[in-house]
């Protein structure tokens, strides 16, 4: 009875703003994140991968050139942008320790618009660790947040587990490994998220929801229904090309262990060629949903959000996977389709990070915020892409023994500490010169102020460390 009290009032009020004017229905959401997507897309100036649907929604709404998560690694990234927290916050960084089982009371992003009124279903990975009835660690699941709930990974069909692919390397790292899988898109976990998906939004779609779906791919192991990989020739295939003179990393920027030596080029080329075929697999089940989309013209009172959960490496400083704060691991795409807005189909330079994902969606929705959010609202960035909001964009990450590296991106530099003490040394790149991160400035005579300035910075996103 409370549940359809509030459902009722919600509709009756409606008059959520919608870019500034009342609408007739209240905005709903669609929230949809990809697992290791990384901003080399056809939106993001690369033709080399194709993402036709996803291209779509970039030239429909605001494309964030640079958009910041918060820890790149999926545990600590989702549990950031889906309370409002940062990670040193929450005191989760690692993948281990569910959201739930820290904070058992925290209302998280789609659990306030439930507890609104609205629809909610969760589909794939969102949060990537949860809770089960028992109270015990899983995948993908929150009661509190979700009506409604579909996991497919791991229950596809025998035949979408067969096909051409191999390990790489010398065989020692478990999750790199391709295939081109047999049976089409619905015998592979991300085709059946995607159908399941489409059928929620389509029985739905006619009262308020706030609908997110996770999707996995291109996430290690790099499987794909064999069509999405024809479109990727071997031999056409571009590695990263370094500069010989680079600077020497410091011992935390990667890791002690040197885990992909054993790749050959041959091996670097089809892992390449896997993530791009898993990104344009993953396209065309986001091209489904905006199916329905269309159908049902749900794109008038829909906000869309499309989102990387964090970056990705691919050869980058020989370095094939996330969890660095190098720009590759801290950027993701992300992307906003705002109905009424008049501002949409622009991009904007604008620093943004994950964590004002949550207060804009509170923001354009008229809600209010359950709990002290750590982010802002980039409602502002939204109306006017060009504006600069001088924000900065804080990303940590563990390395080593324990060892925790702090970053900040401000403007045209990124600046980097490793431990809280300093004493696993400092990096500063100029991304006007260097937007690679190759040459680390710190200590520089000529940089000194500009040292100062962002070591600052770090500090008033960090005030633990020193």
């Amino acid at each position: 009875m409370k549940k359809q009290m509030m459902k009722t009032t919600l509709l009756m009020l409606g008059g959520l703003l919608m870019a500034g004017s009342a609408s007739a229905k209240p905005l709903n959401v669609l929230f949809i994140t990809i697992d290791d997507l990384r901003p080399e897309i056809g939106c993001y100036v690369n033709d080399e991968v194709k993402t036709p649907n996803i291209d779509r929604l970039a030239k429909m709404g605001v494309k964030f050139n640079k958009a910041y998560s918060q820890y790149p690694v999926c545990n600590p990234s989702r549990a950031s942008f889906l309370s409002g927290k940062r990670p040193d916050e929450l005191g989760i960084v690692s993948n281990m320790i569910p959201l739930r089982e820290k904070w058992p009371d925290i209302v998280t992003l789609p659990q306030l618009f439930r507890e609104n009124g609205y629809f909610t279903a969760g589909m794939g990975k969102l949060l990537h660790m949860g809770l089960d009835e028992n109270g015990l660690a899983t995948h993908f699941r929150d009661d509190l947040s979700f009506e409604h709930q579909f996991k497919a990974l791991d229950s596809s069909p025998k035949i979408g587990k067969k096909g051409e692919g191999r390990k790489l390397g010398d065989g020692s790292i478990v999750w790199a490994y391709w295939r081109a899988a047999e049976g089409g898109d619905e015998a592979q976990p991300d085709g059946m998220l995607a159908a399941e998906a489409v059928r929620v939004l389509e029985e739905n779609h006619d009262q308020p929801f706030f609908i997110g779906v996770g999707f996995h791919k291109p996430h290690d192991p790099f499987v794909a229904p064999k069509e999405y990989f024809e479109g990727y020739p071997l031999d056409e295939v571009k590695l990263a090309k370094e500069p010989k003179d680079r600077t020497p990393l410091l011992r935390y920027s990667l890791s002690d262990k040197d885990f992909f030596s054993s790749f050959t080029e041959q091996d670097q080329k089809e892992f390449k060629r896997a993530y791009h075929a898993c990104v344009t697999f993953t396209d065309a089940q986001v091209g489904k949903i905006f199916e329905v989309m269309d159908r049902h013209k749900l794109w008038d009172n829909t906000i869309v959000l499309l989102m990387g959960d964090h970056g990705y490496h691919l050869g980058e400083r020989g370095w094939w996977n996330k969890v660095t704060v190098f720009e590759c691991g801290a950027r993701a795409p992300l992307m906003m389709w705002v109905p009424g807005m008049e501002s949409m189909g622009q991009e904007t330079d604008s620093v943004i990070e994950f964590l004002d994902i949550y207060p804009t969606l509170v923001d354009l929705c008229g809600l209010k915020a359950p709990h002290a959010l750590s982010g802002k609202t980039m409602r502002s960035v939204l109306q006017n892409p060009s504006k600069d909001w001088r924000k900065s964009a804080y990303t940590q990450v563990t390395r080593g023994n324990k060892m925790m590296g702090y970053s900040v991106r401000d403007g045209r530099y990124r600046y980097i500490q490793w431990g809280v003490n300093g004493e696993g040394g400092a990096e500063l790149y100029d991304h006007e010169k260097d937007d690679g991160e190759y040459y680390n400035l710190a200590d520089h005579p000529e940089y000194k102020k500009t040292q100062k300035k962002m070591a600052a910075l770090l500090k008033d996103g960090y005030p633990t460390i020193k």
